[in-house]
């Protein structure tokens, strides 16, 4: 019964939303105030389409059965850490020893701490830190950690863990057995924390999207990997790393041959390219520039192809080299014919000046082009000379590897699992700032991933799994939305203007079913778990939210460092925190001041009764919204009688 009733609450919801919708763009906007009108109606049409994706998600949603006994395999335990405390990273250590399937122990230490290396040798686990090759080269942060350790490890699978994260005995036992199955590349399990209290002031636990999400996305096959309690077939990341290799090698030669085109052209304006040889040596190279183009589109080998260029670029240089040194020796003739004139008493005047000027002002655009072509072909290296390593199977295109890795892994047909049973317990961030760094990295990488490869445009990937990772990337855009939100109550009960031509019966009798029948599809799929906490912060943090759209965006297209800030796992110095939230704190501010004008302009007569009510009633959702960051400042850290028991389970 409940797939059924899960899937006509969201028909219902789609079908009641696409008629307020609908009404709002065609009948209701008061172009008056177009200002605000579209604004808003923009926001709204936004958030229906975050709804439908939910819906499609919650479709097919996925509740799986307990996997098979796990087949004999080489199992390495991966625990990522930078510079974590020594204690906490070496709990998570001896515990991930005590796993009871066979397995080896790694501890990544990107920190290279000499007193860590001896704890593990102390304690018999591995221990791995950068190599030299390392040095003076993109690190790509845990991502590079990770692909350091995957060129120095042997095992089939891969569970990966972050410092904080304490497995539980049975987490192989339990997950093994669905790489059974060929085409499994992927296993990833909820990320559940130990030191958040039954009130979660902030919202660390995600248990709608360790939940429901996860098993909807699961159903498309299209559940991501979480960057921690994952466990990974290492055969599909090695052929994702020589597939990316592949991809990047051919993507040099296209720049390469793109820009030994546009050298060649703009030698072609130089004086010196109406010189019969000049000119015929250009014409040779960019032949055979177009030439590559042609056998690089009709698949030809790089290799070949790079090198019968870079062999005719050579010999133009030297012919080239050629002419201009005997262009040279015959300036020098004359100037040395000048001298002996000068000295026998007939020099002509100014004409030794005349002559080095000549000399000094000789064009050797050509001669420069086709070296800067040659410079740009011997770039061209299938050692990748710019990486550390040539070969990176997990993604380093954002500052979060995981969800582009797993999208990659998809796009090449691999599959992967949801297991909903919390088998690793961590620790969440204990104070505001660590909690808005830990907010602001994950959805900066999220969007950094959506403007580098929009799964919209993803070759390989099924339409189910394109719209299942643009959902999620869809999500961090709410910011925007939230900012006209917060700003169209105000500015009713303040100036008494509306966005919408009236708030007729038109209006109650589509916005109230729709939003009734949304909340009831969130209570369904929920099964009686908690989610206000985390709508509360989807539009809470729209500060952060906007500030990881655009540093993202300003990274990718401008090039502006990002940077990665290792989110602190200790709480951080206890001080005043208010100035982190100073933008909620206006919007508050404003709030206040819209209920006291908007009371004040209806006393008088100018605000209607009817507009009044729904506005304040709006004001007073957008101050319960934003009142989580008043408990969030003043929440003083996790007291262990306080611990929220109630764990995810499968």
């Amino acid at each position: 019964m409940k797939p059924f009733a899960t899937r006509l609450l969201i028909v219902l919801t789609v079908i009641l939303g696409v008629n307020y919708l609908a009404w709002r763009w065609l009948d209701s906007l008061n172009w008056s105030a177009w200002w605000i009108a579209v604004p808003l109606v923009l926001a709204e049409t936004y958030s229906l389409i975050d709804v439908g994706l939910f819906g499609l998600a919650m479709w097919r949603i996925r509740e799986r059965k307990a996997p098979p006994p796990p087949a004999d395999a080489t199992v390495d335990v991966f625990i990522t850490t930078y510079d974590e405390p020594l204690d906490l990273v070496m709990t998570t250590a001896l515990a991930a020893k005590d796993i009871r399937y066979p397995h080896s122990t790694w501890i990544l230490d990107d920190g290279a701490r000499p007193e860590l290396a001896d704890l593990a040798a102390r304690h018999g686990l591995g221990y791995l830190t950068r190599s030299g090759d390392w040095a003076d080269k993109p690190r790509h942060a845990k991502a590079g950690n990770l692909n350091n350790a995957l060129m120095v490890t042997q095992g089939e699978f891969l569970l990966i863990l972050d410092a904080d994260q304490i497995p539980q005995p049975d987490i192989l036992d339990n997950t093994l057995g669905y790489f059974n199955q060929r085409r499994v590349a992927l296993v990833q399990t909820p990320q559940y924390f130990s030191n958040v209290p039954a009130d979660d002031p902030l919202g660390s636990q995600a248990p709608l999207f360790y939940g429901p999400i996860q098993q909807g996305k699961d159903g498309w096959n299209a559940a991501f990997f979480c960057g921690s309690n994952a466990l990974l077939r290492r055969e599909a990341l090695m052929q994702l790393g020589l597939a990316g290799y592949v991809t990047e090698v051919e993507r040099g030669v296209h720049r390469a041959l793109a820009g030994a085109r546009s050298a060649i052209r703009k030698a072609r304006r130089s004086p010196e390219a109406a010189d019969p040889l000049v000119a015929g040596l250009l014409d040779e190279v960019e032949a055979a520039t177009d030439a590559a183009r042609e056998k690089l589109k009709a698949g030809g080998s790089l290799s070949e192809i790079t090198y019968d260029l870079r062999t005719k670029v050579e010999g133009a240089v030297r012919t080239l080299v050629a002419g201009n040194f005997a262009a040279l020796e015959a300036d020098l003739a004359e100037i040395a014919a000048m001298e002996l004139g000068s000295e026998l008493g007939t020099p002509e005047p100014d004409q030794l000046d005349g002559a080095v000027e000549r000399m000094s002002q000789r064009d050797w655009s050509p001669l420069g082009a086709l070296g800067s072509v040659q410079a740009v072909l011997d770039a061209v290296s299938v050692e990748r000379p710019d990486e550390a390593q040539p070969v990176m199977p997990l993604a380093t295109i954002s500052v979060t590897e995981d969800m582009a890795t797993s999208m990659r892994l998809h796009s090449m047909g691999w599959e992967s699992v949801y297991h909903h049973e919390v088998l690793a317990y961590g620790l969440a961030p204990e104070d505001l700032k660590t909690m808005l760094t830990q907010r602001l990295r994950w959805a900066q990488g999220t969007i950094q991933v959506m403007l580098r490869e929009n799964p919209l445009a993803q070759r390989g990937l099924k339409l189910g799994q394109r719209l299942m990772y643009f959902s999620t990337m869809w999500s961090y855009l709410s910011g925007f939305a939230a900012v006209v939100y917060f700003a169209a109550p105000v500015i009713y009960l303040t100036l008494g203007i509306l966005p919408v031509s009236s708030l007729s019966t038109d209006f109650f009798i589509r916005f109230i079913p729709f939003m009734v029948v949304n909340q009831l599809l969130f209570a369904v799929v929920g099964k009686g778990v908690s989610t206000w906490r985390g709508q509360q912060y989807s539009l809470a943090l729209f500060p952060t939210w906007i500030k990881a759209c655009t540093t993202a965006a300003r990274n990718v297209w401008l090039g502006r460092p990002l940077g990665f800030a290792v989110t602190p796992k200790a709480r951080q110095a206890e001080g005043n925190s208010w100035h982190l939230i100073l933008p909620q704190l206006v919007a508050i501010a404003l709030l206040l001041v819209a209920l006291v004008v908007g009371a004040v302009r209806l006393a008088t007569g100018l605000n209607e009764p009817v507009g009044t009510l729904v506005n304040v009633a709006w004001v007073i959702f957008d101050l319960l919204i934003l009142s989580v960051l008043v408990k969030a400042v003043r929440y003083k850290g996790f007291t262990p009688d306080e611990r929220n028991v109630d764990a995810v389970h499968r």
